[in-house]
């Protein structure tokens, strides 16, 4: 299979569990408070989502360098069909209490994406050629962030004229396009002769490497606490409710400004890569995201609050294709899955305890202060990145390509 042939089987899979993801998670968290009214209840989304994608995580990474990957993203598409159809028929009001069983199907979403990510990074890196992973690392971006911003729309409209069921059986679709688009996906997985069949053993031979290979460190970390502290989309449910006075569209429209920002900025990157100064340009975007969330979170316009998060969404798009690329090019194949776990572990852990974080800033300091906190935040983690990993400034992708 050609190279751009398999990138489009792959983007089939990437895209159908994307959308379930995004429609699912917009939908959870607009029920929840709706229920709830409490912000803290969308911070405990996060921390339901994150308990179990922790304790799977390192093994699916392990397991994808040693087993079919096609299998294991199957599987992830499988779980999110499976809790789209069970969260509709809690909004059917069909089982009840609701609110237990709603985290019970979020922890069941965090089981599915710590097998999802380590199987696409996989065999993204497998079929890609190397010399092609730049570019195709921001077409895939660009595709992702398309995804979070008619995710999230879809979300946000179907919830307004249809209802949450109806949204809830959209996502389980959505799941099901991803499955059928794995099904087509041919890549001849590399074995190496030294591969360790026992977890523990594995798991330390790709943390090992990870904890010696000080560029991919950096990045990890970088990223890690920057999310950490400035994700602000966690609480927008509450934003749009308190300082908008809006509904569910509204909430839509702003959880696809960032991506929106994130797929012009994607296109662009994917014709023009940063091949020079790019650990400069990764330490700019990054700051330049905290700047827009500080932005966006003294704004009580809507449509300034969109900008802003627009103008975030281009920076992560940035951060996001120079990581990603700095990712495939120093991992071998056999190390693919384990490293993308490490990797998932750090940002899907500062996601999860973001969201955690925000929820209970906002409930302490309020929510306008909470969100500036972790913008302000968000440029001191990149000062002392820049402090603390000095040859990140000055790294050249092509250099490692």
């Amino acid at each position: 299979m050609n190279p751009g042939k398999a990138f489009r089987t792959l983007l089939l899979y990437r895209v159908g569990a994307t959308l379930s993801y995004q429609i699912t998670m917009v939908a959870v968290g607009w029920h929840l408070y709706e229920i709830t009214n409490s912000v803290v209840s969308l911070g405990l989304i996060g921390l339901a989502e994150l308990v179990p994608y922790f304790a799977l995580a390192l093994y699916s990474g392990h397991a994808v360098d040693h087993h079919s990957r096609k299998w294991i993203a199957a599987i992830a598409c499988l779980i999110h069909i499976a809790v789209g159809l069970f969260l509709t028929v809690i909004a059917l009001g069909w089982l009840s209490p609701p609110i237990p069983l709603i985290y019970t199907a979020v922890a069941f979403i965090g089981i599915g994406r710590a097998l999802l990510r380590p199987s696409y990074q996989a065999l993204f890196g497998q079929i890609i050629p190397r010399d092609q992973l730049p570019r195709y690392t921001a077409y895939a971006s660009s595709a992702f962030q398309i995804c979070v911003v008619a995710g999230p729309g879809l979300g946000g409209l179907m919830i307004g004229f249809a209802g949450l069921e109806w949204t809830y059986l959209l996502a389980a679709f959505c799941g099901a396009v991803g499955l059928y688009g794995i099904t087509f996906i041919t890549a001849v997985q590399e074995k190496s002769s030294g591969l360790s069949k026992h977890f523990l053993k594995s798991f330390l031979e790709g943390f090992h490497y990870v904890r010696k290979h000080e560029l991919i460190l950096s990045i990890m970390a970088l990223d890690m606490f920057a999310v950490l502290f400035g994700g602000a989309v966690s609480i927008l449910p509450a934003f749009v409710k308190e300082v908008l006075n809006a509904g569910p569209e509204t909430l839509g429209i702003l959880r696809a400004a960032p991506a929106a920002g994130a797929v012009i900025t994607g296109i662009y990157l994917a014709r023009r890569p940063v091949l020079n100064d790019s650990g400069k340009y990764l330490l700019i975007s990054v700051a330049g995201f905290g700047a827009a969330i500080i932005a966006f979170g003294i704004s009580s316009n809507l449509w300034l609050c969109a900008f802003f998060l627009f103008i975030s969404g281009c920076f992560d798009s940035i951060s996001v294709v120079i990581r990603g690329s700095i990712m495939q090019l120093t991992t071998p194949d056999h190390m693919r899955g384990r490293i993308s776990a490490i990797n998932g572990i750090f940002i899907g852990s500062s996601n999860e305890l973001g969201a955690l974080e925000s929820g209970i800033a906002a409930s302490m300091i309020g929510l306008v202060p909470s969100i500036v906190f972790g913008g302000v935040a968000t440029i001191a983690i990149v000062l002392i990145t820049y402090r603390l990993a000095p040859h990140l400034s000055k790294l050249h992708l092509k250099d490692i390509s």
